[in-house]
């Protein structure tokens, strides 16, 4: 399975007429945040796949209630959905750093987290494991995130990876400029990954840029 995951910036080699010749052979989309919805509808609309995403701190309220329009995509912020064999779970959002949207303290996040478990359990129950990619916005704590408060990660997402065990963790949230950057790092049995841009998983492969 290929997976192409998205976040944070439009980026040219994925908003062009090349798409559908580059990337026809996805099996689905994952956004991790901070993407305006126009663009990940035409992600959708061009390469005809599902597309699942979560909000940032830059997606603003009114942004949020209209995600409906985009019937190509699916916001699923604080949800776990299965689709083609896979089993996402999503927690959008950032740590809270000037009490604007999308953005929660560690605590707030450990509740949001809390909630997924009633459908974790029954997926571990019927198809033998949690899940398979946990999406969110924000990185784990100490994981690829930074020491300043709007970009440090969640410590709800260091538990939630211990007591779960998803094979891939995709977040955005962290800019990398550099090309030379560590986008791929491992926390215990998980893959964390910071899709800045975009980044394609392969399952047969252990992901490629």
């Amino acid at each position: 399975m290929k997976i192409l995951c998205v976040s944070d910036v439009i980026d040219p080699q994925i908003y062009s007429d090349s798409i559908k010749s580059c990337y026809a052979d996805v099996d689905c989309i994952l956004g991790a945040g901070d993407l305006p919805l126009d663009y990940l509808d035409f992600i959708a609309s061009c390469l005809n796949k599902p597309l699942f995403f979560v909000f940032g701190d830059d997606h603003i309220g009114g942004m949020a209630k209209n995600a409906w329009k985009y019937t190509g995509c699916t916001h699923i912020g604080s949800k776990v959905r299965k689709k083609n064999g896979l089993i996402i779970a999503a927690l959008g959002g950032c740590m809270r750093y000037n009490r604007g949207a999308n953005q929660f303290t560690d605590l707030q996040m450990y509740f949001e987290a809390f909630k997924l478990i009633p459908r974790l359990l029954y997926h571990r129950m019927v198809y033998g494991r949690f899940l398979d990619i946990l999406l969110t916005h924000a990185p784990p704590r100490g994981t690829g995130d930074r020491e300043d408060r709007c970009h440090q990660g969640f410590k709800a997402f260091v538990w939630f990876i211990g007591a779960f065990r998803p094979k891939y963790l995709v977040h955005g949230h962290i800019h990398l400029y550099d090309p030379s950057a560590v986008r791929c790092s491992r926390l215990k049995e998980t893959e964390v990954i910071n899709a800045y841009g975009h980044y394609v998983i392969d399952t047969t492969e252990g992901g490629r840029g």
